[in-house]
């Protein structure tokens, strides 16, 4: 529509949804076609210039402008805009994803929920932002100020720019102010005496009770305004004040983190954490256009960040991240933990390595068996898969509680464990650290899967002829081996298989992760020992030892257990949506090989088939490895905050110690080559973690 069809539709009589309309078709013609904000100012100028000549249209605008201001309340698009309406990671998460389902309506006297209907794209904030102060000044004085003005001022429509940026607030704005700033002062003591947030705080900020003092603050800065004006001397000295006790309270908050980075963490208070910080941000951006010497300037510039606050809150996938980077932290440190034992470092803990990797293998034929047996019962889709997760739970359990390792679960934690490393990324040496764990690694995984694959054959070809020699049958009939053998050929789908696998492996390392947190924080160890209906059940002494194996041993359960049954399910579960998906472990699938073996005697090896799967069962490894150390990486790198500056110079090191030493990568070596180079000074910029990062935002 034309500018002059628009202004002409102006009618402050018209029905409210009609009124809402024409200014969201009015803002329509100033965004234009939304690819230079420059333009759209230009726009705003030449809207200026066109209705100073219309003084009839002024009138008609005064009209409308009374209607609206009095028709609509701007209060909860000052205060709540923004926030949760509870202040809870789930209601917020169903507050977003109703919006993004359900649509909004004009016809509303909430100014919040017209907003997003007013300015509904990014574009908005950048012509928001491009916004001069004269034009500000100009659009305050010609349709703000002159509308709430008393009498007739059309007449005059060019008031002098100097007056208009000095006068205080308009009548509406400064109550919508002052009513936004009681609201918010209210929900961030109400956050502060929060139980859950109150009792993590330090002992210090406990005692200062700085959200004990916040409405007593507030309070002499609003009798200050109302008695004297917001640009009066009491009434900013007031505010100085407010600020500062802001502060202390944004301060005390922070002392949070450090309570969850002992205890466990939690996505709720988190979120709780992260609006109290913003509901601060947005006090003193309203005391800013309350008392700003360029009130304009102030205000529009909240505009924008509302305008950019609507379009972050529309994403749930921003949620989450925002909210769970702390949990991703504390899951890859508890994965860490538990990663240490994984990784050898000398020629001593490489054999012992290859002991307990064969250890496990042993186990898994025993698994390749029963898998088998549970194959002959004929069970339905779903109790298939269910039996299958059992028995691989169930033999995972003891290889852990037997002490003995199965190499395609050491990347998901061994990865956050290496990353560790980088902590102190600012120290010297750091990243020859992290290069020397590398090495540590992928040694300790050749390691791994030698001794799995090394022993899981023998004993499934052991227990085959045992089979034969007891029942005169083998583990499997000649049909079903030759099913194995064409499941596993290279040509297939192993490779995907292989990579969903890995995918699993690391889901699995999460489960871990976030059980242990949440034992931690809830503080399971100590109420098994000391609870009084457990000392009663167990005694005092088997109860504390029951405390100690838990703790030590949750991650690990948690880990074997959610896998096990993960690769049993997931393929019924993916077989009842017609997917066909399946998992490929490569201990199990050597086991697998070597049991259709058995089976069709020494002629298999002249057999094609044969050789192709045993070429995909070499493949599977690496996959399984590659999949789920890649997605364990990159967690815990971004649980680290490693920027991509040092994380270039990482590779470029771990490049030189392969040119410079590759066996180093294979087996321990006695001596690291001596013209390693020197860590270059790495990136200071950032924060190295999370935690960091709130700390920065939080004393920014």
């Amino acid at each position: 529509m034309e500018l002059p069809a628009l202004l002409d539709a102006l009618d402050a009589r018209a029905p409210m949804a009609q009124r809402h309309l024409w200014l969201i078709e009015l803002l329509r013609w100033v965004r234009g076609e939304a690819e230079d904000p420059q333009a759209s100012v230009a726009r705003v100028r030449l809207l200026l210039d066109t209705v100073q000549t219309r003084p009839e249209w002024l009138a008609r605008w005064h009209d409308w402008w009374r209607v609206f201001t009095g028709s609509v309340d701007a209060t909860p698009l000052l205060a709540d805009y923004g926030f949760a309406p509870r202040t809870a990671f789930l209601s917020e998460f169903g507050h977003r994803l109703r919006r993004k389902i359900l649509p909004g309506t004009p016809e509303t006297t909430d100014l919040a929920e017209l907003f997003g209907l007013l300015l509904p794209s990014r574009f908005d904030v950048r012509w928001l932002k491009a916004l001069d102060s004269a034009t500000l000044q100009r659009l305050h004085a010609l349709l703000i100020a002159s509308a709430d003005a008393p009498g007739d001022t059309a007449s005059a429509p060019a008031l002098a720019a100097a007056e208009a940026a000095s006068a205080p607030p308009t009548a509406f704005w400064q109550t919508a102010l002052m009513d936004a700033l009681v609201f918010c002062v209210s929900q961030v003591s109400a956050t502060g005496f929060a139980s859950e947030i109150r009792v993590r705080m330090s002992a210090e900020a406990q005692v200062s009770r700085p959200f004990h003092e916040l409405p007593s603050s507030f309070e002499v800065m609003r009798q200050a305004v109302q008695q004297h004006g917001p640009h009066s001397a009491q009434a900013l000295e007031a505010a100085t004040l407010l600020r500062a006790q802001l502060d202390a309270c944004r301060h005390a908050a922070y002392t949070v983190y450090s309570h969850l980075e002992t205890h466990g963490v939690s996505v709720g208070i988190v979120f709780r954490l992260r609006q109290l910080r913003e509901r601060i941000v947005r006090i003193k951006q309203l005391l800013d256009c309350l008392q700003s010497s360029q009130p304009e300037r102030a205000t529009v510039a909240l505009l924008a960040d509302l305008a950019q606050m609507s379009q972050d809150n529309r994403s749930i996938r921003a949620l989450i991240a925002s909210s769970s980077h702390l949990t991703a932290e504390k899951v890859a440190e508890r994965s860490a933990e538990s990663g240490e034992s994984y990784i050898t470092r000398d020629a001593a803990e490489y054999r012992q390595m290859l002991g307990k990797a064969a250890g496990g293998g042993a186990v898994l034929g025993l698994t390749t068996w029963v898998k088998f047996t549970l194959y002959a019962l004929g069970l339905s889709a779903f109790w298939a898969g269910f039996a299958a997760g059992l028995n691989y739970a169930f033999f995972f359990v003891v290889i852990q509680l037997l002490h003995l390792t199965v190499a395609t679960k050491q990347p998901a934690v061994t990865a956050p464990a290496m990353v560790a490393k980088l902590r102190d990324i600012r120290q010297p040496g750091a990243v020859r650290r992290f290069v020397d764990e590398v090495a540590n690694l992928f040694r300790s995984q050749i390691a791994a899967i030698a001794g799995n694959v090394g022993l899981v054959i023998p004993v499934v070809l052991l227990l085959s002829l045992a089979l034969r020699f007891v029942t005169g049958a083998p583990m499997i009939d000649a049909d079903q081996a030759r099913h194995v053998l064409h499941d596993l050929h290279l040509l297939g789908p192993t490779l995907l298989f292989a990579a969903l696998t890995g995918v699993l492996l690391f889901a699995s390392s999460i489960v871990a992760g976030w059980v242990e947190n949440w034992f931690v924080f809830h503080k399971l160890d100590s109420a098994v020992r000391h609870n009084p209906r457990f000392t009663r059940a167990l005694g005092p002494a088997r109860a504390a030892r029951w405390a100690s194996f838990l703790r030590q041993n949750i991650s690990g359960l948690s880990a074997n257990i959610s896998l096990g049954f993960m690769l049993g399910l997931v393929p019924a579960f993916a077989a009842f949506f017609g997917l066909g998906l399946d998992v490929r472990h490569v201990t199990l699938s050597a086991g697998q090989v070597a049991a259709a073996a058995a089976s069709l005697g020494l002629g298999v090896l002249r057999e094609p088939g044969f050789w192709w799967a045993v070429a995909g069962v070499l493949v599977v490894g690496p996959i399984n490895l590659a999949v789920s150390f890649y997605l364990a990486f990159r967690l815990a790198l971004r649980a680290q905050n490693i920027s991509e500056v040092n994380r270039a110079r990482i590779r470029a090191s771990i490049r030189h110690r392969i040119r410079r030493a590759p066996l180093s990568f294979l087996w321990p070596p006695r001596h690291l080559p001596e013209d390693e180079p020197e860590d270059a000074p790495l990136d200071p910029d950032g924060p190295t973690s999370v935690m960091d990062a709130d700390a920065q935002r939080s004393h920014g």
